[in-house]
């Protein structure tokens, strides 16, 4: 799947795939040495899954967007997506063209209202 993502990411001119991870360490190491402009995380990873690989990533590069792309799109989950702040929960069975949109508006700022992920109010 990482593959197929990253062939239709760079179909497109203005992306560039600076890293692909085998699993949440991974993930973490890289984006520390890569500096990306955005992440794109699974939820079931090896080692450490993308949830809490997204955590960290929060903490460590707070400005950079993480899109969760995952065929687990339980409410749990999605829940604690956000709870994170994870900045887009996209299923994967919507397919890639929305996680392409989702690319583009992430990086350029401007997040359609569909998109946007909002914090549940206490």
């Amino acid at each position: 799947m990482r593959k197929l993502i990253r062939a239709y990411l760079e179909e497109e001119r203005e992306f560039r795939v600076c890293g692909e991870a085998i699993d949440g360490f991974d993930v973490i190491d890289k984006a520390q040495n890569l500096k990306p402009d955005l992440i794109i995380l699974e939820v079931s990873m090896p080692r450490m899954s993308g949830l809490e690989a997204a955590q960290k990533l929060k903490k460590l590069l707070p400005q950079t967007p993480i899109i969760v792309f995952t065929s687990y799109e339980s409410m749990m989950r999605c829940f604690d997506a956000r709870e994170i702040g994870v900045d887009a929960v996209l299923p994967k069975d919507r397919g890639v063209s929305l996680l392409k949109e989702s690319v583009q508006a992430l990086l350029t700022r401007q997040v359609p209202e569909r998109l946007q992920v909002r914090r549940r109010r206490r």
